[in-house]
């Protein structure tokens, strides 16, 4: 059974050699444990620190392309690399390292496909009040649209298995934190949450400047990822609200046009009225294609998932592919001690 544990880095030279530090070097019931680090752009050092602290393979990419980006980009590579199980870790240390073996559990006793670290962030004090609050809405929408009982939506601190790794397709070039559980939960995947630690923060988030800006920018991802895999059900509400609107507005002015036939008053309910019901009925045909366009990308994700199995059963990783390239820094992978 092997492990890879992945960790998208951007400019983590200062912290990216004590995360590789508190890493576990063996945890039961596997077998073999590397290292990948996706260098994001990183224009520090990030990938000369990452060799100096022994891990065992590089991702390089010329150029910054964000969080989500590099995430995809790990787990390509993983996949590649034969791993069994991926764990994704941030690179600032934040998560603690020892919960990794917390994290494969369930996958090992083969009761989950996605294990997703649980902060516990009501109990964490670098979260504001307004920060817990938005957790907790947020998290609770994430648990609705991907049907899941999911406990810390936002956690990056994941371990996955090989085929729900293949399952996963990152469209947002903002997070794939909201984005990959929605997915997952949607095709069927087992999710389980795992309570885990945390360390001291050591700096502020990149992602976004404040909480208004994640808001504005993490909104739109998870509507889309919705759509994506729920279309019926995203469109179908607004085409039900628009044909009770029509409906009322219609018969509003029917009722005001029998009580008196001689006077034509409410002539605007008719207008409105008859605008919303055209308005749904577009909805609807909108409803019907987003279904077919849904069907035919499940179809689709299903074909480009058994590629990703096959191009990595069969493909170099230095030849012929399209993800960056993945440099072997020759460390030895880490094993379990010998049995005396």
């Amino acid at each position: 059974m092997k492990l890879i544990i992945q960790i998208p880095s951007y400019n983590e030279s200062q912290h990216l050699a004590a995360t590789v530090a508190d890493l576990p070097r063996s945890i039961q019931g596997i077998d073999c444990i590397e290292v990948l680090v996706v260098d994001d752009g990183s224009t520090d050092g990030t990938s000369v620190v990452a060799r100096d602290a022994g891990v065992h393979h590089i991702a390089r990419v010329p150029r910054n392309r964000g969080l989500a980006r590099a995430f995809a980009t790990g787990l390509d590579a993983c996949i590649r690399l034969g791993a069994d199980i991926i764990v994704n870790t941030d690179a600032d240390n934040q998560y603690r390292a020892a919960d990794i073996a917390r994290l494969v559990e369930p996958i090992l006793r083969g009761e989950a496909d996605l294990v997703v670290g649980d902060r516990k962030t009501d109990e964490l004090s670098h979260f504001s009040f307004t920060k817990r609050l938005l957790q907790r809405w947020g998290t609770g929408l994430v648990r609705h649209a991907s049907a899941s009982d999911v406990a810390d939506s936002t956690s990056g601190f994941r371990a996955m298995t090989r085929n729900a790794a293949a399952h996963l397709f990152v469209h947002s070039g903002f997070t794939y934190t909201l984005e990959t559980l929605i997915q997952a939960g949607r095709v069927g995947l087992v999710i389980r949450n795992v309570p885990v630690g945390t360390n001291p923060s050591t700096r502020q988030s990149r992602l976004f400047r404040s909480i208004p800006d994640y808001l504005r920018r993490a909104g739109p991802v998870i509507f889309r990822a919705y759509a994506m895999y729920r279309p019926v059900q995203t469109f179908a509400s607004l085409a039900t609200v628009l044909l009770m609107l029509g409906v009322a507005g219609i018969a509003r002015f029917f009722y005001s046009w029998v009580r008196n036939p001689a006077y034509s008053g409410h002539t605007q309910s008719l207008v409105v009225g008859v605008g919303c019901m055209i308005l749904a009925f577009l909805v609807g045909l909108m409803t019907l294609l987003s279904e077919l366009l849904a069907a035919n990308r499940r179809l689709l994700e299903e074909i480009l998932r058994r590629l990703r199995l096959l191009d990595a059963n069969s493909a170099s990783l230095d030849e012929g592919q399209s993800a960056p390239r993945v440099e072997s820094t020759g460390a030895s992978p880490w094993r379990p001690p010998a049995s005396p």
